[in-house]
């Protein structure tokens, strides 16, 4: 009996082995060919993953956990005919939350309806805002009227160490913006790694924020804590565009010094001083960047002092001014002071960089030369406009023709009447302010790049 048993206790021992043998094998030839471990790419949630794929031990991050971008703006600018460059500002509320994979749709528009789209990815660094650039977007000759932005929804969110902190914008300077505009600037690296593919976007704004252009550069490397200069060029000048207390300015103040000024119907009498004090102040507030020089005429015109950086000896001349004694009974060559004017804002001591500024001050019409003196003053002030000068006219007195005055500036609005002379000095400061409010308070330089982003995971 006891012989049997053990016989019956080997057979199941036996067996039992047979069993666990053989479900050892299945086991260990399922794990090696079907069998796949937790990964941040299986698209299932497992392992210490709060979503699919990602948090947890994944470099992802879970879209539930992130603000979407928010397109700001966009805008077209033109770089030649039929080609526009087109521009938007996207804001990244994430503070580390990144995205390498930012696909959008640019939408031009004019009256007729839709132009043209472009489609394009970018990179989206965290907790800021940053450009969106797309070049030379052919229009088919029309112009855009509106543009717009549409960003697809973002799959892919990685975390980033650093943001628009990354790298320091100075120095900036811009140059020939009346022939070939040239904006430089100094982009330092302030990581420990080096930058590499850095996009860098040149926005130009005017007080009222709108965006006046824009221009794109690449920097192929910027190495950990060192500097880096950036060019932006524009194929089209943009003086006419660009108004900034960031440009410089080259003016010339065209003062009449006919006999009318000595003495007239304005109160007090001799107008002539207090018109000299206001010019002198106007010349006082201008920028150390900026030039002054001077014109005076009354039969003909006279360049009494050449555009300089040096303010001190233009009010100086400014002060020495004085009607001769033969023009006591001369005439009024408005004309001729502006050729004069644009002869010396056209040599060789006008800034390239600088924009050109006329100021042309009178108390009468135009009385000389003989023939049309009008139509000949009209003609010269359309010259000098045509070569990117910027004409600001003041009339002088209650007798003087506004019309004509309106007709020599560059602009209704940059013509001015002074009823008494105790305006000039007013109008010689809304003159100043013009300058810049008009255009760029801001040149904005954002550089962006893809290195600071955590590896993928």
């Amino acid at each position: 009996m006891f012989e049997r048993r053990w016989a019956l206790f080997r057979q199941i021992q036996y067996g039992t082995g047979f069993v666990v043998f053989w479900l050892l094998v299945f086991i260990l030839a399922y794990s090696h060919y079907f069998y796949v471990a937790p990964s941040c790419f299986d698209n299932r949630q497992n392992g210490s993953e709060t979503g699919v794929d990602c948090d947890g031990s994944c470099s992802r991050i879970c879209a539930v956990d992130v603000q979407q971008p928010q397109a700001l703006w966009a805008r077209s600018f033109r770089v030649s005919e039929g080609q526009y460059n087109a521009v938007a500002y996207i804001e990244n509320k994430n503070k580390i939350a990144a995205s390498p994979e930012l696909s959008y749709t640019f939408a031009l528009y004019d009256q007729s309806g839709l132009i043209t789209e472009r489609k394009g990815k970018t990179i989206l660094p965290p907790d800021s805002v940053y450009p969106v650039f797309e070049a030379r977007i052919d229009t088919q000759g029309r112009v855009p009227t509106q543009t717009f932005i549409t960003l697809d929804p973002i799959g892919l969110w990685l975390p980033a160490t650093v943001g628009r902190d990354q790298f320091t914008i100075t120095n900036r300077k811009l140059t020939n913006a009346d022939d070939k505009p040239r904006l430089d600037a100094t982009v330092r690296n302030n990581a420990l790694t080096a930058a590499e593919k850095v996009e860098v976007v040149a926005t130009i704004f005017d007080t009222h924020g709108n965006a006046l252009t824009s221009s794109r550069t690449f920097l192929d490397t910027i190495a950990p804590r060192t500097e880096a200069n950036a060019v932006f060029t524009w194929p089209e000048p943009i003086a006419k565009t660009v108004r900034s207390c960031e440009v410089p300015t080259d003016v010339l103040l065209a003062i009449d010094l006919s006999g009318s000024m000595d003495s007239d119907s304005v109160k007090p009498p001799q107008p002539l001083t207090a018109v000299l004090t206001a010019a002198r102040a106007f010349v006082e507030r201008l920028k150390d960047t900026d030039q002054a020089g001077v014109v005076t005429f009354a039969t003909h015109a006279l360049l009494t002092q050449p555009l300089t950086h040096a303010i001190q000896t233009v009010t100086e001349g400014i002060s020495k001014l004085s009607i001769s004694p033969k023009e006591q009974t001369g005439s009024t060559n408005t004309g001729e002071a502006f050729t004069t004017a644009l002869t010396e804002l056209t040599s060789k001591d006008h800034s390239t960089e600088a924009r050109k500024v006329i100021v042309l001050l009178t108390d009468g019409l135009a009385t000389a030369p003989d023939k049309d003196p009008e139509a000949v003053a009209l003609q010269n002030a359309q010259l000098a406009k045509d070569s990117g000068v910027t004409v600001f006219a003041i009339g002088l007195g209650k007798q003087v023709n506004m019309e004509f005055i309106k007709q020599l500036a560059s602009s209704p609005t940059q013509a001015y009447q002074a009823l008494t002379t105790s305006d000039v000095d007013r109008i010689y400061q809304t003159i100043t302010a013009s300058l810049c409010e008009d255009g760029a308070a801001v040149i904005d330089i954002i550089p962006k790049t893809d290195a600071s982003f955590a590896p993928l995971q």
